[in-house]
């Protein structure tokens, strides 16, 4: 099964936009060890949402883009990853390892990815 991991921090706090050489090398040999045991499918940061926009269709109404950055959230996703996992238990286990990496306050919420064949059961 595949997994979905945003991993969402406070835009405000500068650690989260200026990592650490440590933390770049912590971070990087979990991602190469991880992307070896064929758990890891991908990972990326983002940048701040000053460089983002948000885009909205409310329903019966127009479609509204929004520039970043964006005033109304406090936090804001900080990055992705795709892994492959047997099952939640295993992905969230896998995001447990991730959160310990950072030394800053952190979020990240796990979700299963839509398959095809899960549309396909009646």
């Amino acid at each position: 099964m595949r997994f979905l991991m945003m991993h969402r921090i406070d835009e405000s706090d500068p650690q989260a936009w200026n990592p650490s050489p440590e933390f770049v090398e912590k971070m990087g040999g979990f991602i190469q060890e991880s992307a070896e045991k064929g758990i890891l499918i991908t990972a990326e940061g983002v940048h701040k949402s000053d460089k983002g926009a948000l885009v909205r269709k409310p329903r019966g109404a127009a479609i509204r883009v929004t520039d970043g950055p964006f005033a109304e959230a406090k936090e804001v996703i900080g990055g992705f990853a795709l892994i492959n996992a047997a099952d939640r238990a295993e992905a969230v286990e896998f995001a447990r390892r991730y959160v310990e990496l950072f030394d800053m306050e952190i979020e990240v919420e796990v979700r299963q990815v839509v398959e095809f064949e899960d549309l396909q059961q009646g």
